[in-house]
C-alpha cells in the first residue's frame, strides 16, 4: 500500500513537471509550496528563489492590482481566463492567461493553485506589429495624468478588462475616450484578437449598415460578398465611436445583434454566430441624448453594463503640466528638435484656459508651439500660436454668480459655459439644501436618480 502511494506521488511529480503549463501552488500564508518547471521558464526564475518563499517577496504587481493566486485564496473563488501582467525579482515583465482556483479540505481553504499559459512573447510580438496591422496600440501606461478624477476613471477600467461586458465611455470630444477602449481591450483576455473601431458619425447609415453587419453577393446593386466589421472582429473588441449618431431604426438592428450574439448580412437569409466585445462612445449626456431622440434607451440600458465617464481637462487641470511636457518630448523627437521646458507664463496660461477641445486641442497646440520654434530651448508665451494668445486670459475667470450683472474686466462667456456653470451651482446649493441626499435632492428637481449622478459626475461635484 505505502509502495503503491509512493508510485503514485513519483508519477504525479513527473507529470508535473512534465506538462507545457504552469503550476504555481500556494499554502494559507501565501507561501509557494508547488512550483513546476514551466512555471519558472515563464517567469525566468530559479525554483530555491520561489519555493518556500512568500509570493509578495518574489513578485511585484502593479499597483492597486492583487495576484490571482491571492486574490482565490482570499476570497475562495475562482477566477478563470485572467489576464495578469506582473514583474518577477528582476524587474522583467511576465504576462500570462490563468485560471485559479482555492484548494479546500473538509470545507476548509488550505490554499490555491494557479494553471497559467504564457503570453509574453505573444504580447511583445503583438505591440511590435500593431501599428502595422492596424490594431489597439494604447495601454493604460499610455494615458498621462495623475489626478484623482482621473485615477479613478483608470481603475474602473482596469476593473472591466476582467470580464467581455459592454462598456460605454462618455466624455467630450478630445478627451481620450478610444485611448480608454484601447486600454481595456488590450488589458482583457481579448488582447491577441481584432480591435476595430468604427467612427458613426464618419458614414450615412445605407452605408455604415453594410460596414457593420455584411452583405450578400446581389442583396443590391453592386453588393458582393462581404464580411461586415461584427464578423471581421471575431474574438476581439469592437468599437463604436459615436454612437449617437446612427439612425434610431439602425440602432435597433444594433441591439438584437447585440442581444442575439448573431449578425446576418444585408440580403442573406442565414445567423451568423459572433464572440464580440462592444465598447461604445458618447460625446453627450446620454439622459439628454435618450431624451432628444437621438440615443435609444433599451440600447443604452444594453451597452452601459458599465458606464466610464471621462472628466474633461478643465475638471482634472492637475495633470495639463504633465501632458505638455508628454506632448513637448513626442514632437522634439519627431521633429528632430531639444526642448527643455517652458516659462511659468506658459503654464499659467494653461492652467487658466478652458480648454473646450480638451486634451486633443492641448496637443495640438504644443505641436504648433513647437514649428514656431526657431532654435530656442525653451517655450515662452510669444510662442504660442496667435489664435491661442488671443483667446487665452492670463487671470483666472470670474466664477459664475447668480446676480444677473456682468463682469466688467473680463471676457463674456459663450451661453453654453455660463449655462454649465449656472446648472453646477445650482445642483451644489439643492444638493446642500438636502444633506447631499441623492434621492431627495433628485425628487425635489423632478428629474431621475441616474440622470442626477451623471451630472453629479460630469461637474465633478462629488468631493464637493
Amino acid at each position: 500500500m505505502e509502495e503503491d502511494i509512493m508510485l503514485k506521488n513519483t508519477i504525479y511529480e513527473q507529470i508535473l513537471q512534465m506538462i507545457d503549463i504552469g503550476i504555481h501552488v500556494i499554502d494559507t500564508n501565501g507561501k509557494t509550496i508547488i512550483y513546476n518547471e514551466k512555471m519558472k521558464k515563464i517567469e525566468g526564475m530559479e525554483v530555491q528563489d520561489v519555493l518556500d518563499k512568500n509570493l509578495l517577496d518574489v513578485f511585484s504587481f502593479h499597483q492597486n492590482e492583487d495576484s490571482t493566486l491571492l486574490a482565490a485564496l482570499k476570497y475562495g473563488k475562482t477566477i478563470k481566463n485572467v489576464k495578469q501582467t506582473y514583474f518577477n525579482n528582476k524587474g522583467h515583465m511576465i504576462t500570462t492567461i490563468n485560471d485559479t482556483f482555492p484548494i479546500i479540505d473538509n470545507g476548509t481553504k488550505v490554499g490555491a493553485i494557479e494553471v497559467a499559459r504564457d503570453v509574453t512573447k505573444l504580447e511583445r510580438l503583438i505591440r511590435e506589429n500593431m501599428d502595422r496591422k492596424g490594431a489597439a496600440k494604447y495601454t493604460f501606461d499610455s494615458i498621462i495624468g495623475k489626478s484623482k478624477e482621473l485615477m479613478e476613471v483608470i481603475e474602473s477600467s482596469k476593473r472591466a478588462t476582467r470580464t467581455s461586458s459592454s462598456v460605454l465611455i462618455i466624455g467630450d470630444t478630445g478627451t481620450g475616450k478610444e485611448l480608454f477602449a484601447q486600454s481595456i481591450h488590450n488589458g482583457s483576455s481579448r488582447s491577441s484578437k481584432p480591435f476595430i473601431s468604427q467612427n458613426c458619425a464618419a458614414l450615412p447609415d445605407t452605408l455604415i449598415e453594410g460596414l457593420l453587419f455584411g452583405t450578400k453577393k446581389g442583396a443590391f446593386t453592386g453588393a458582393i460578398e462581404r464580411a461586415g466589421l461584427f464578423e471581421q472582429a471575431e474574438g476581439g473588441t469592437l468599437l463604436l465611436d459615436e454612437l449617437n449618431s446612427l439612425s434610431p431604426a439602425l440602432q435597433a438592428k444594433l441591439l438584437r445583434v447585440i442581444q442575439e450574439r448573431s449578425v446576418r448580412r444585408i440580403g442573406d437569409t442565414k445567423d451568423r454566430d459572433i464572440d464580440v466585445r462592444i465598447i461604445a462612445t458618447i460625446n453627450e449626456d446620454p439622459i439628454d441624448a435618450i431624451a432628444n431622440g437621438r440615443l435609444r434607451k433599451d440600447l443604452y440600458y444594453r451597452l452601459s453594463v458599465v458606464s466610464l465617464f471621462i472628466p474633461p481637462l478643465k475638471e482634472r487641470k492637475k495633470d495639463i503640466k504633465d501632458l505638455v511636457y508628454y506632448f513637448i518630448e513626442k514632437y522634439s523627437q519627431l521633429f528632430g528638435m531639444t526642448i527643455t521646458g517652458v516659462e511659468k507664463e506658459v503654464l499659467d496660461a494653461f492652467l487658466l484656459y478652458n480648454w473646450p477641445g480638451n486634451v486633443r486641442e492641448l496637443e495640438h497646440v504644443i505641436e504648433g508651439t513647437l514649428n514656431l520654434l526657431d532654435y530656442e530651448e525653451k517655450i515662452t508665451f510669444s510662442h504660442l500660436p496667435i489664435h491661442f494668445r488671443n483667446k487665452s486670459p492670463l487671470q483666472p475667470e470670474v466664477p459664475y454668480s447668480p446676480a444677473p450683472s456682468l463682469p466688467s474686466n473680463q471676457p463674456i462667456k459663450s451661453l453654453e459655459d455660463y449655462m454649465e456653470d449656472a446648472e453646477k451651482f445650482y445642483l451644489l446649493k439643492v444638493l446642500e439644501h438636502h444633506q447631499n441626499n441623492i434621492t431627495k435632492a433628485a425628487k425635489a428637481l423632478n428629474m431621475s436618480r441616474q440622470n442626477l449622478q451623471y451630472r453629479v459626475r460630469k461637474h465633478g461635484l462629488r468631493k464637493a
